[in-house]
């Protein structure tokens, strides 16, 4: 029977009244219902930190696009102070060597510079003044360049029109007197090649200041200009025809301007020199000094910038901290209360049923009265103590019963246990069957081939008692010796092979010792042990396994797994003499493990043969010597002993495949059981 609850479990303790009225307030609400108040208050609490970090992102923001403002007027400054020394770098160059190329990229680069400062201007107030005055600096500097252009030209068409082309028409005025002073000894030819000589040194003087603007060269062209002038007069003297005189007074007109085109060009390089020193030199000097001031600004802009930036951070993550620490203490104060509503109760009701399950039937029940699903909790907790007492009596009952199914049963694990042992004696057996009777052949062979050499060695000797005998006789003995002696060899050879074979394997079956082997190396030794057998089952087996696959295993259960296949596949997939293929292969599937495949192209299993097929006693040859042992046996070897996975496949008529996943380093085991059927590593 039930016992009734105890009504006195009900009242508060002494001294607890107001934390009992807490607790059966708070207990008042299932469990539920306090744990999604918890959920509420964090998702209020989340949405207000929402709004507070919404609205310091806010302020953030600000800050940031005041410092990434500042930061990038600094790479307009740096832009601009780049551009601007290029800019003069190519003015400088483009009059010191014309290049349209260079003028080209002058001109590229001079409006996007000034358009950068005016942008600049616009778009930041604190900037405005300094970019103003960067701006008109640099116009100011251009206005100079375009100045310096037109002056240039106005170079060219000096040194064009008033050098070269009065130099070359002096040289025809020239040609012209010498075709005309041809007369042996003729005084005006002599005077006349030294004026001539003097052009030639104003125009290459002239040349070389065009293109070096050399003062020297200057003045080395005005000084020869001026002595061809001064020769001019004393030619003319020397006249013997009208022709010459005329053509004496144009050459003298054409030196005077010749020497006027020099001096109007040392008047212009002078000009070009003081445009370059004034407009560009000066105005490069004044946009040094305004892109520095420009920088300062731009740099204390950075620097307020930034420090409102900071300020803005740390405004931030101490209003995020406070009001975080706060509702932090909140939900953990709440958090508490109600974990506590729930781990009291559960602790107290841990208490009871570990008593209860002890065997202490006296303790009692709290918190019966309780709303919430800990009070029903408390109720089936204390029906479960009320039928503890009927379900020990009812144990008591079954613990004689229990003694006598425990004596049964270790009747039954040591009866499996024999046929197990016996299941492995058979299939040794056979293998030693199979294998006495592979040796007999080549160890027949060689009696017979030993017995015929007898018989031939004493035919000989006889042979050389009777007297000389000939060399082709003994030519013919020593060929017929020599093949019984490879015969002899080859036989033996192969005997010894197959006896080696078969001990090594007799010696992993009947010991397990654990030892490292070559894979392909010990699969080979199995086999060998196995074909006799199969070649009277018409069987046909293809090993295809690769060098050095080194295992630190027991390879005399490597050895039975692969034995029980063999044999259970000859058995059940080749039954009544059927012919037939095994294919057995292996590769490595990671660092450490290898994957065997077993196939056969037998008759298959149905879908139930399958599901029970490792388990114990389960045959399909029921009384036809079918023990139902030799896949149980593989199941446990692999899964067990050699700590490995195996997995069945199989259809009806298309053959059966045992994919087996070994680990290079087997599990190490010191003794070896089998308990509930299975076999089983030691605890």
């Amino acid at each position: 029977m039930l016992a009734p609850a105890d009504p006195s479990l009900s009242q508060p303790p002494a001294g607890g009244g107001a934390r009992f009225r807490l607790e059966r307030l708070v207990r008042a609400w299932p469990i539920r219902w306090r744990i999604l108040a918890i959920a509420v208050l964090n998702s209020g609490i989340a949405l207000i930190l929402l709004a507070l970090i919404w609205n310091s992102a806010k302020v953030v923001e600000r800050a940031w696009a005041e410092l990434e403002q500042a930061r990038q007027s600094e790479r307009l400054l740096v832009s601009v102070d780049s551009g601007a020394g290029r800019l003069q770098s190519l003015i400088h160059r483009y009059f010191n060597q014309p290049d349209p190329n260079v003028l080209v990229e002058i001109v590229d680069r001079r409006e996007p510079l000034v358009s950068q400062l005016r942008v600049q201007a616009r778009l930041n107030p604190l900037l405005a003044q300094p970019a103003s005055a960067l701006t008109d600096i640099i116009e100011r500097f251009l206005a100079g360049f375009e100045a310096l252009r037109t002056l240039r030209a106005d170079i060219t068409q000096t040194y064009e029109n008033d050098v070269l082309r009065r130099a070359r028409g002096m040289a025809g005025l020239y040609a012209i007197l010498e075709g005309e002073a041809q007369k042996p000894g003729s005084p005006l030819l002599a005077r006349l090649g030294k004026s001539r000589e003097a052009l030639n040194a104003a125009l290459l003087a002239a040349n070389a200041y065009y293109l070096s603007l050399s003062p020297t060269a200057g003045e080395e062209a005005k000084r020869s200009a001026e002595t061809v002038e001064r020769t001019a007069p004393a030619l003319l003297e020397l006249a013997e025809t009208d022709l010459q005189r005329d053509t004496l007074r144009a050459l003298r007109e054409q030196a005077g301007l010749l020497r006027g085109g020099i001096e109007r060009l040392t008047e212009q390089f002078a000009a070009q020199r003081r445009l370059l020193h004034d407009e560009i030199d000066a105005n490069a000097v004044a946009m040094t000094r305004a892109t520095d001031d420009l920088a300062a600004v731009v740099r204390q802009h950075e620097r307020a910038a930034d420090e409102r930036f900071d300020r803005a951070l740390n405004d931030v993550a101490a209003k995020v901290a406070v009001v975080a620490l706060g509702f932090v203490v909140l939900v953990i104060l709440m958090g508490v209360g109600i974990a506590k509503s729930i781990s009291d109760p559960l602790r107290h009701l841990r208490t009871t049923m570990l008593a209860i399950a002890a065997g202490d039937d006296r303790q009692r029940v709290q918190g019966l009265e309780a709303g919430d699903e800990i009070g029903d909790m408390a109720r089936a907790v204390d029906v479960f103590r009320r039928n503890a007492i009927a379900k020990r009596q009812a144990e008591d009952a079954l613990r004689s019963a229990k003694e006598r199914a425990e004596t049964a049963l270790a009747d039954l694990r040591a009866t499996q246990e024999s046929l197990i042992e016996a299941e492995k004696l058979a299939a040794l057996g056979g293998l030693v069957a199979g294998v006495a009777h592979e040796v007999n052949n080549p160890v027949g062979i060689s009696l017979t081939v030993a017995s015929s050499l007898a018989q031939r060695c004493e035919t000989f000797g006889a042979e050389i008692e009777a007297g000389p005998i000939r060399r082709s006789r003994l030519t013919e003995f020593v060929t017929g010796a020599r093949d019984a002696a490879g015969q002899l060899v080859a036989n033996l050879q192969r005997a010894g092979e197959l006896v080696q074979s078969f001990k090594q394997v007799a010696v992993d079956r009947s010991h397990a010792e654990r030892r490292v082997f070559d894979l392909r190396e010990a699969t080979e030794q199995i086999v060998a042990s196995l074909r006799p057998g199969l070649r009277n089952a018409r069987v046909q087996l293809s090993v295809s396994i690769p060098d050095g696959i080194a295992m630190d295993s027991y390879p005399g259960p490597f050895g039975q797994v692969l034995t029980n296949l063999v044999l259970n596949a000859v058995t059940h997939g080749f039954a009544e003499g059927a012919p037939g293929t095994i294919t057995l292969t292996a590769r490595r599937s990671g660092p450490d493990q290898v994957e065997i495949l077993f196939r056969d192209d037998g008759r298959g299993m149905s879908e139930e043969v399958q599901r029970r097929a490792f388990d114990p006693f389960f045959t399909t040859r029921r009384g036809r010597g079918g023990t139902g042992l030799g896949l149980h046996i593989v199941y446990n070897l692999v899964t067990r002993r050699l700590g490995g996975r195996i997995v069945l496949s199989s259809q009806p008529g298309a053959g059966t495949t045992f994919r087996i996943a070994l680990p290079l380093a087997a599990p190490r085991h010191e003794a070896y059981a089998v308990q509930d059927g299975r076999a089983e590593p030691p605890p």
